[in-house]
């Protein structure tokens, strides 16, 4: 049974369901995330944009610089401004901030990415594989999430 995850901003202005579990979760250790978070890593559950029901609020899309030129969105509330979910450049996909949960100690990483830049303190867990920058998603990631990928993208043109 699927558990229902809430969650939300610090002031409740926003408030978000996810209405499936997520395709996949990552522990992200860059350099990047540790800027935006002001701490050592940040937990992002990546799913379908459909499958985030806003239950209140609006988050408002911020451009922010990412590592290397990549562009990243960045939603937050427009009153307490806390970061909510995040794109990278496939608005068809969202990276929900796991500590934005009603419980986020449902959560636990499917992987540790970019541990290059992992903080020497922190300790991985041997319960996820972890990689010194990103992963290969056909070899990772469940067989369901593949199949729930392959639906967002669009059709090949086969006119050409």
């Amino acid at each position: 049974m699927r558990i229902q995850r809430e969650g939300g901003c610090a002031c409740g202005a926003v408030r978000y369901r996810l209405t499936s579990d997520p395709l996949f979760t990552n522990c992200c250790h860059c350099l990047n995330c540790q800027r935006q978070t002001g701490s050592a890593f940040v937990i992002n559950l990546l799913i379908e944009a459909d499958r985030v029901e806003l239950l209140a609020g609006a988050p408002q899309p911020v451009d922010t610089p990412g590592d290397e030129g990549s562009e990243q969105l960045i939603f937050r509330c427009p009153t307490c401004q806390v970061a909510v979910f995040s794109q990278y450049g496939r608005p068809e996909v969202l990276f929900v901030r796991g500590g934005t949960l009603d419980e986020p100690s449902g959560i636990t990483p499917d992987a540790h990415i970019y541990t290059r830049s992992k903080l020497p303190w922190i300790a991985l867990p041997d319960s996820a594989p972890a990689f010194e920058t990103y992963y290969d998603s056909k070899t990772q990631w469940p067989a369901a999430s593949l199949e729930r990928r392959k639906a967002l993208m669009p059709p090949a043109n086969t006119d050409a």
